[in-house]
């Protein structure tokens, strides 16, 4: 689908980032990007025999996923592949990249096991690059769990897209204040969390992008305007053709809510490239159950599947 790979992020650009110059001191344990902190994942789906399957897949620790499961029983031609991190959380001087692949016409699921936990710091930084890649026809679900930036933490990741303009991409993003439940609280307690998304088309035009840049311990988040007293910021992008964007963002308007936490709101990309949902609220959980609904009306009407019932442990 890609007639030139120079819209995908390197780590190397990454580590480039001027938020990035003041942490590029080397830890006194391992080197950053050393063997056991240079992670990658790559993985490529397509259709074969009339079944989207997990078709390339490449590992290296500490990221890993096992296999493509089918467990949806909404939609159970998706492959659902969960990623795993054996570093005990992301740790200063990791160097970590993502690569998915999706074909024309085909489908996949990809998560985390659970949120991903920026440790605390004393030397460098951490950083990762995600690239997606969504053929015509094609249909990707990338929705990690929740981001948990911990005291003294710097941590930078860029998600570069490369998007047909009859593919949908669904990516997710929802990001905690830190512990804030963890002793007295440690809310904004990192010192710097940089994450950005760039989209291009197939001929290397790129449609929009947007950055979030915060840093704590030089402009409180806390305030009004801001997060105020609200701890989970969460983003869903739905990337799809106009047609199918102005059917969800319809039927999205209702989900809005801006009398009481959660807060969510929708609006319209640049470029006819799709929705942005952002939600604000106290807690991961009402947070991720906002984002659920604006979810589901984007699964149906970009496929026609729903959902599947919750986990009951969920």
């Amino acid at each position: 689908m890609n007639p030139t790979q120079n819209w995908r992020c390197s780590l190397g650009a990454l580590e480039q980032l001027p938020e990035l110059q003041a942490y590029q001191d080397a830890p006194a344990q391992m080197a950053a990007g050393a063997p056991g902190k240079r992670g990658h994942l790559s993985m490529a789906f397509e259709m074969r025999r009339g079944r989207s399957i997990l078709s390339h897949l490449r590992r290296q620790s500490p990221l890993l996923v096992q296999q493509a499961l089918y467990w949806d029983e909404a939609m159970p031609q998706l492959p659902i592949c969960m990623m795993l991190s054996v570093g005990g959380g992301t740790l200063q001087g990791d160097r970590l990249s993502i690569d998915v692949d999706v074909a024309d016409g085909a489908c996949a699921h990809v998560t985390t096991q659970g949120a991903s936990r920026i440790q605390a710091m004393d030397a460098n930084c951490a950083v990762q690059a995600v690239n997606l890649s969504v053929g015509a026809g094609a249909y990707l679900e990338y929705l990690p769990d929740a981001l948990i930036p911990y005291r003294q933490s710097r941590y930078a990741s860029q998600t570069h897209i490369c998007l047909h303009p009859e593919g949908s991409l669904l990516l997710s993003e929802m990001v905690m204040a830190g512990r804030h439940h963890h002793g007295a609280g440690e809310c904004f307690a990192y010192e710097l969390l940089s994450l950005s998304t760039r989209v291009f088309r197939p001929d290397g035009r790129a449609v929009f992008a947007e950055k979030l840049l915060i840093t704590p311990l030089l402009h409180a988040p806390a305030q009004a305007s801001v997060m105020h007293d609200q701890q989970v910021f969460g983003t869903l992008f739905i990337l799809t053709p106009p047609d199918v964007a102005q059917r969800i963002l319809a039927r999205a308007r209702p989900l809005c809510r801006f009398d009481q936490a959660p807060y969510a709101g929708v609006s319209e990309l640049p470029g006819q490239a799709g929705l942005m949902c952002r939600i604000v609220g106290r807690e991961a959980e009402s947070v991720r159950q906002q984002m659920r609904g604006f979810w589901q009306l984007a699964r149906e009407e970009a496929t026609g599947h729903g959902l599947p019932s919750e986990f009951a442990w969920r």
